[in-house]
């Protein structure tokens, strides 16, 4: 097959990513696949792990809120000296004598105190379902990171696909221009075409060579998106596939699912439910609290040099606010407007996953029928190319002709590898948009990461600055 031909072969969708698997990238003879892309972004990927990071940091919430429950315990140590000198005058009131007595004291003692909260008008209790429910929602905000990143990921994985695809279609067009050209110049130099054919035809390879180049610059963007999304630099990529079999079988079922475990409206939810109990605990300020306190101390050298003094008391006490200047009032109030808007901040997030469904199962039933078309469309442009071709050696059609023939062909070739880009990358972006998207889902080969874990090391412990990963 020579040059000329290399253009007029049929072109179906293996072609495209031999193509793109053929666009040089230096590596190991075994390509890289599109889960192995994501395992990879699923573990390495700093934004993923930086909101693992946050999850983290929320459970700790979680004891420290059931420190109200426990006693809080406190030590104390002072010692000192101290002079006092003191005169006393005689009995006798006709006696000049008198006596000055000088004592020395140092000092010093040592004490416990424990104070344990009885009842603080539920304050406690609520602030530990506060922290639970920031668990909860912080645990569905890194299900939706995770969706994003993977999405990215892959969606990252196809552009670097069709790019070089894109871009050795406009190489193999150059090479099939400068072909025609110099047949072009032969049949000039014998008389059969005019200097203008000549003129057309290098046009046409120059402006072949000038999208050449775009290409050539588009697939470096591309690189470098994959790199920040993935973690590795592309190479020998395989074709990469849709996971429309993890799909939904309708739009009002994609629907349904989306609105009803979307971790975006999860995440909405528990934000609802922390700020409504953020309302309950500042409220708590303004009622009484009861609580036990136990002292012991003992000291030494308080009056008399070497005298001792130990002491212990077990003391009820109630604390009731009276007025604090208005502030919980206005503390209170502030927690009720933002609880009111959580909720609408629901509604909108459940308007945005509906939006999101609604034109991401669109863009992939339009990326299936203009495969299609696109299919067709190379089909014909590749027949019409070979005829416009064969009409040219007999002088039924000019240069022109066989130029835009060939254009139309490639042009046709482009949009079908776009179309197989936006089919796949619409698959995970409906997967995604009805909150189906993980690496559970997608069986990938990675280790899962479970922030139960996490939180089931901390949530109970009661002492130690040290994390569970030793840090």
């Amino acid at each position: 097959m020579n040059k000329r031909d290399k253009m007029t072969s049929g072109f179906g969708l293996s072609a495209v990513f031999a193509l793109a698997m053929a666009g040089g990238w230096a590596g190991p003879v075994s390509a890289q696949t599109m889960d192995a892309a994501l395992a990879r972004a699923y573990s390495a990927n700093p934004t993923l792990n930086a909101q693992r990071a946050s999850v983290r940091a929320t459970d700790e919430n979680v004891p420290q809120a059931k420190a109200g429950y426990r006693p809080r315990i406190t030590a104390s140590a002072d010692i000192g000296a101290s002079i006092t000198q003191q005169e006393i005058p005689g009995l006798a009131t006709s006696s000049p004598y008198h006596s000055s007595v000088t004592s020395r004291l140092g000092s010093r003692g040592a004490g416990v105190q424990i104070d344990q909260n009885i009842f603080d008008s539920g304050k406690t209790r609520s602030a530990v379902s506060q922290s639970e429910s920031q668990v909860l929602g912080a645990r569905a905000t890194l299900r939706n990171t995770e969706q994003n990143v993977l999405l990215d990921a892959a969606t990252s994985y196809m552009n670097v696909l069709r790019d070089t695809a894109i871009l050795n279609l406009n190489r193999n067009n150059v090479e099939v221009l400068e072909e025609q050209l110099r047949q072009t110049r032969d049949r000039f130099q014998v008389g059969e075409v005019t200097r203008t054919d000549v003129a057309q035809a290098e046009a046409r390879l120059s402006s072949a060579r000038s999208q050449a180049i775009l290409a050539e610059s588009n697939l470096k963007t591309s690189v470098a998106r994959f790199r920040q999304n993935v973690g590795t630099e592309p190479r020998s990529l395989a074709p990469g596939r849709p996971v429309e079999a993890l799909l939904p079988k309708s739009l009002p079922v994609a629907l349904n699912q989306a609105l009803s475990n979307h971790p975006a409206i999860i995440a909405s939810l528990h934000g609802v439910d922390a700020a409504e109990l953020q309302v309950k605990v500042t409220e708590a300020d303004l009622y009484p609290v009861v609580g036990v306190r136990g002292l012991v101390q003992q000291r030494y050298d308080t009056q008399y040099s070497g005298d001792q003094r130990f002491s212990a008391s077990l003391v009820g006490t109630l604390t009731i606010p009276i007025y604090e200047g208005g502030q919980v009032y206005a503390r209170t109030r502030q927690a009720k407007e933002t609880a009111g808007q959580r909720r609408i901040e629901v509604d909108t997030q459940r308007d945005t996953v509906r939006a999101a469904v609604v034109s991401a199962w669109g863009g992939l039933e339009a990326a299936k029928a203009q495969i299609i078309a696109a299919q067709a469309q190379v089909e014909a442009a590749s027949t019409a190319l070979s005829g416009v071709r064969e009409e040219a050696k007999v002088g039924q059609r000019t240069t022109l002709d066989v130029l835009n023939a060939q254009q139309e062909l490639v042009s046709a070739r482009s949009s079908l590898v776009v179309a197989q880009r936006d089919r796949v990358v619409a698959s995970y972006s409906v997967l995604s948009a009805i909150g189906k998207l993980s690496a559970q889902s997608l069986k990938l080969k990675a280790q899962v990461y479970d922030a139960r874990e996490h939180y089931e090391q901390v949530q109970g412990k009661l002492w130690g600055t040290q994390t569970p990963d030793g840090r």
